[in-house]
């Protein structure tokens, strides 16, 4: 009977461990030892103990699937996609408040140009309407520019 319990222990086990590494994860656990012994229902310390081959197996089987496909837990991959897209949004978000901040300094230097460009118009329009400001020149004068 003991045998028995072991070999259906260590059925276990390899069932969970197929489950897992196919990337079939039940909600609350991930692709790893721990969740191998849950899934399997043999406590850790068993499986430490009692099948070190078989954590063995699931380690080796775990880093030739990671090494060959990505990660087996579609979750984690998620996570790690989402993690770098997180990071290209926060580059693209502080070039763009970058890029709004010289559009600020831009818009802050235009108008007040704009605002000099006014005042010196306002200034000439009113020297030209003082008549008293504006000299005439000699007839002779304007002759000879005209030639």
């Amino acid at each position: 009977m003991p045998n028995d319990r072991h070999t259906n222990a260590e059925s276990r086990l390899k069932a969970a461990m197929d489950q897992l590494l196919a990337g079939d994860i039940p909600e609350g656990l991930r692709c790893d030892i721990k969740s191998l012994s849950i899934l399997a229902a043999v406590p850790r310390a068993t499986l430490y103990r009692t099948y070190p081959h078989v954590k063995e197996e699931f380690e080796n089987r775990l880093g030739a699937a990671r090494e060959a496909t990505g990660e087996p837990d579609p979750r984690l991959a998620q996570i790690d996609r989402l993690k770098a897209e997180v990071s290209s949004l926060k580059g693209r978000l502080s070039r763009m408040k970058e890029e709004a901040s010289e559009a600020s300094e831009f818009k802050t230097l235009a108008l007040s140009r704009l605002a000099e460009q006014h005042d010196e118009i306002q200034r000439l329009r009113a020297a030209l309407q003082d008549s008293g400001n504006v000299r005439t020149l000699p007839v002779r004068a304007r002759i000879a520019a005209d030639r």
